[in-house]
């Protein structure tokens, strides 16, 4: 079956979904984006994904490119016709086609709209897990407002391509400081060795992780003690745990930092039981 997408009003086939040359999130990644995780059938934490999708338009002054109703109809649309059970679905917003001008366009450019969805391998990924990854650690090189789910994500591909040709699953940017900030894709976590999960605040400096914030909400549930406080890269090589967590990766043992093993070298039981309770814990809307 061939895949299919949304772009500006109309459903095509994948091979055929294309947007203009001019497209200002072609010409200066000027757009947003979302990803949400599709998991037995259901849209997983879509009120918090759009909720950010909105504070990441207004952030860059970039209209809703259609109404909130009508996004989630498309999006559930998209799943449905790319028969996606389990995966994710995925929204980006340009500012829309204009004669290439670093200033804005006027009002009469209208946002652009795509709305893609494909399916992943939930054992495989769960399998994955049970192994854990290794991260590697690269210096801050990207532009403060990491706050904004941009399109413009040079650095982070170039920190991934490390990664894997070091062999790794994940890059971690360390500030000035030596602190840990955020994954290429992912927020960071340690687990330390009194049990408190702790994590980089969100206030500033990082993406605030829609995954994040609903392992917080996990971690509430569950009586454990959660910090919003920096972490040094030394401090998460001596802790009892480490993990990721993102919609596309959910929570994500890390067994290596760069050459140093975390704790045994083997995926944690605070991480791989916050992951088991995503799903339950997670809000649901059903394809």
């Amino acid at each position: 079956m061939s895949r299919i997408a949304y772009v500006n009003g109309r459903y095509r086939p994948h091979a055929q979904a294309t947007v203009h040359i001019e497209d200002r999130g072609y010409q200066f990644a000027d757009g947003v984006y979302e990803v949400c995780e599709v998991a037995r059938g259901y849209i997983i934490d879509m009120t918090r994904h759009l909720d950010r999708l909105g504070r990441s338009l207004s952030e860059l002054q970039i209209a809703w490119p259609v109404e909130r109703d009508a996004l989630t109809a498309i999006m559930r649309e998209v799943v449905r016709r790319n028969r996606v059970h389990d995966g994710l679905v995925y929204i980006q917003v340009s500012r829309g086609v204009a004669r290439r001008d670093h200033v804005f366009p006027g009002s009469s450019v209208k946002p652009s709209l795509v709305v893609t969805s494909r399916a992943s391998d939930p054992q495989a990924a769960r399998a994955k897990a049970g192994e854990g990854i290794a991260v590697i650690t690269v210096p801050e090189n990207r532009w403060e407002r990491v706050d904004i789910k941009s399109v413009g994500l040079l650095p982070n591909v170039l920190a991934k391509q490390k990664a894997r040709e070091s062999g790794a699953g994940e890059a971690w940017f360390i500030d000035h400081d030596g602190i840990v900030k955020e994954g290429a894709a992912t927020n960071a976590w340690i687990v330390t060795k009194d049990g408190v999960l702790v994590t980089r605040p969100a206030d500033f400096g990082i993406l605030r992780g829609i995954t994040r914030t609903t392992v917080m909400d996990i971690a509430r549930a569950q009586g454990l003690s959660v910090e919003e406080r920096g972490f040094s890269v030394e401090e998460a090589k001596q802790a009892r745990e480490a993990f990721i967590t993102a919609a596309t990766t959910l929570v994500m043992p890390v067994v290596r930092i760069d050459d140093a093993p975390v704790a045994n070298g083997h995926p944690g039981g605070v991480a791989l039981a916050l992951r088991d309770a995503l799903f339950d814990t997670a809000e649901k809307t059903p394809v």
